[in-house]
């Protein structure tokens, strides 16, 4: 399964949903959407997006682990 470490690292950046959600112009219940991994896609120009905004890297903000 894909995992969504969004959370992780916003904390990191010390930065709000709310404030990621003002720089890339994406609504916070989106964010929330993937945040909590219940997204069932993402586009690469919301990934770059917030890749952009946090100085990260995709893999920064999506694992793969196994399913047990």
């Amino acid at each position: 399964m894909i995992v969504v470490n969004l959370d992780v690292v916003l904390a990191r950046r010390k930065m709000s949903l709310s404030e990621l959600s003002e720089r890339v112009g994406i609504t916070i219940a989106n964010l929330s959407i993937l945040k909590t991994g219940k997204a069932k896609a993402v586009r690469f120009s919301t990934l770059e997006a917030i890749c952009r905004e946090l100085d990260c890297t995709p893999g920064d903000l999506l694992e793969y682990r196994p399913e047990e």
